[in-house]
């Protein structure tokens, strides 16, 4: 606890999005945090650049960002949410090359930053721990694998009931109005989730409002039937 808050490493509910350091034994986790220094960020800060130089990872203690890529013609995809417990910047701190992604705090974010060369010093140093950021590696890997065959069978429709769906798992908060979601993203953040425009979510969100199944406010979501969500995607009966 830290805080009074609970650190997603100090749960041992692992499943098969097991944050960074939830990985680590303790005495490496310990001493991994303990060769960087504190940092905080507000809400919306940028917190790495796509394409600049890496200089440094981050270990996430509190709070979520978003990952997002922009590609040549300007549209830019919304690749992930990481949280407690994850690593930020370990490929390209790796390889050396400018960072692929944009990270960008969806809320107050308390972290860890390691420079480069004490980071990859430390995993030739702790072969545990650099056997554990390959696990990770190979996981977000199959992670991805996997969701790009999924979308490519889904309509746009589907896509957005999967992530609303994955949205009340993994960041939903019972209330009396029904699930609310915890993390706000705007209807382009949607869209680039989904790899759609910005214009379809937000006749596919009006949808699901008129049928009452959601409630959207500015970045606010609120899931009044998941179980409308589950028919959409076939999870449920028709």
């Amino acid at each position: 606890m830290v805080g009074g808050r609970t650190r997603a490493w100090d749960d041992d509910g692992f499943d098969d999005a097991v944050p960074f350091l939830a990985r680590l034994e303790n005495e490496d986790r310990v001493a991994l945090l303990s060769s960087g220094r504190p940092l905080r960020y507000q809400a919306r800060a940028v917190l790495m650049h796509q394409a600049e130089p890496s200089a440094h990872v981050l270990l996430v203690l509190h709070g979520w960002t978003k990952i997002t890529a922009t590609a040549a013609n300007g549209y830019e995809a919304l690749l992930a949410l990481r949280g407690p417990g994850d690593i930020l910047g370990e490929g390209a701190a790796l390889s050396g090359r400018g960072r692929a992604a944009t990270v960008t705090a969806l809320e107050p974010v308390e972290a860890i930053v390691i420079e480069q060369g004490r980071f990859t010093g430390f995993l030739a140093a702790n072969p545990r721990v650099a056997l554990q950021l390959l696990s990770l590696t190979t996981d977000r890997q199959r992670t991805t694998d996997r969701r790009r065959l999924q979308w490519a069978a889904l309509t746009v429709r589907e896509r957005l009931a999967v992530l609303l769906l994955e949205l009340v798992r993994t960041h939903g908060k019972r209330t009396t109005e029904g699930i609310e979601l915890t993390i706000g993203l705007s209807q382009h953040e949607f869209a680039g989730s989904v790899g759609s425009s910005r214009e379809a979510v937000a006749r596919l969100l009006t949808e699901l409002r008129a049928r009452e199944v959601v409630v959207t406010r500015r970045r606010h979501i609120v899931v009044l039937r998941p179980d409308v969500l589950r028919r959409i995607v076939g999870e449920g009966p028709a």
